[in-house]
């Protein structure tokens, strides 16, 4: 492969997806964007940075919402998405921002429907990962400092938000093995098993495109 490496992780609530992808492009000397790619969708696009995070992977919002805010963004850049609902505005100004990064410099990209975003590009790696329920407790715990109590809901609205998103969005299924290049289950390999497992496979890929 030539150019820049993305690799996009998908990830269900607890299996760490994140932290894999932090671990991820220390290796690769890379910078890994999740949080940090509302901010920078914010910058390129005028739209201020709270729109993105309360649609933060979410399909939809209600009618009320969207109409004061898209009143409100339109000071922000009252030439662009003019007739467009407010969570397609975050989405394509998303979109573009991940096309940009691409573009510039290779990373990882953390949820958000890079993978789609990226479908024609070349030098993208798709990956999801998973984990058993009691790793994913431990993890949130240890990590999010969630109540035990409480984690059982937050998985599963959580997966459920962020299948909403991922199928509107990318007309895919979330979580299914055809929906990508590779998925790990984070349980049978640990966190740094699943990096290796992961630039194998980037290694692999690069080997079969020659």
């Amino acid at each position: 492969m030539h150019g820049n490496l993305v690799i996009t992780i998908g990830r269900e609530c607890g299996s760490g997806g994140r932290f894999i992808g932090q671990k991820l492009a220390e290796r690769l000397g890379v910078r890994c964007y999740d949080k940090e790619l509302l901010a920078l969708s914010a910058k390129n696009s005028g739209l201020c940075e709270e729109i993105f995070e309360h649609h933060d992977e979410k399909p939809t919002n209600s009618f009320l919402y969207s109409l004061v805010m898209d009143t409100y963004s339109m000071s922000y850049n009252p030439s662009n998405f003019v007739d467009m609902p407010l969570n397609q505005k975050v989405f394509l100004a998303q979109f573009d921002t991940i096309k940009r990064l691409a573009e510039q410099e290779s990373c990882v990209i953390v949820g958000r429907c890079a993978d789609y975003a990226l479908a024609e590009y070349p030098n993208m790696v798709s990956v999801f990962t998973t984990a058993a329920y009691d790793d994913k407790v431990e993890y949130l715990k240890e990590h999010y400092h969630i109540e035990p109590s409480k984690i059982k809901d937050f998985i599963t609205k959580t997966d459920k938000k962020r299948a909403s998103y991922y199928n509107y969005y990318a007309n895919k299924k979330w979580g299914s093995a055809k929906s990508y290049d590779l998925c790990i289950n984070r349980s049978a390999v640990g966190f740094d098993g699943a990096v290796d497992v992961i630039l194998n496979f980037v290694d692999v890929k690069k080997a079969n495109k020659k």
